[in-house]
């Protein structure tokens, strides 16, 4: 189901489809956006302050980006992110399994263009045990329905 800005409401929850990473994932997306040893080998990894081979955040970012994209809050006109605040807070390992819980924290029609509005969306990255790794709220932009305006 596409959600216009009027099918959404606070507190609204929404849960996404489950990714695994791999040891070999991990390794290709750190050498082509962000090479730093605790990325590429498990040997350098265990001389970092990680104790391991770790995801980069942007790998965490970029699979909770595709959960979302293939979850349940389909967005009119797609997703369109306004801004919003990123965190890490706890590593991604080979064979991690990660969920995304997303929940609208605010709702609010354009003054400007009615056409549409925004939505403030917490988004949290957890692994197979609840762990959170990853927090992004999020400002996005979302269509009203065309009668609405």
């Amino acid at each position: 189901m596409t959600h216009f800005l009027e099918d959404l409401r606070i507190g609204q929850r929404f849960v996404s489809a489950t990714a695994t990473v791999t040891a070999d994932q991990i390794v290709e997306f750190a050498a082509q956006y962000d090479p730093q040893p605790f990325h590429l080998t498990e040997e350098d990894g265990k001389r970092s302050l990680f104790g391991g081979l770790v995801a980069s955040g942007w790998h965490t970012a970029a699979i909770a980006m595709r959960l979302f994209v293939d979850g349940e809050l389909k967005l009119a006109g797609g997703m369109i992110g306004g801004g919003g605040e990123l965190q890490w807070t706890h590593p991604v390992r080979p064979g991690d399994s990660l969920t995304l819980h997303s929940e609208i924290l605010e709702l609010a029609p354009s003054r400007s263009r009615p056409e549409r509005g925004s939505a403030l969306v917490r988004s949290e990255t957890r692994n197979q045990d609840g762990v959170v790794v990853q927090i992004f709220t999020a400002r996005m932009v979302v269509l009203r329905r065309p009668s609405a305006t």
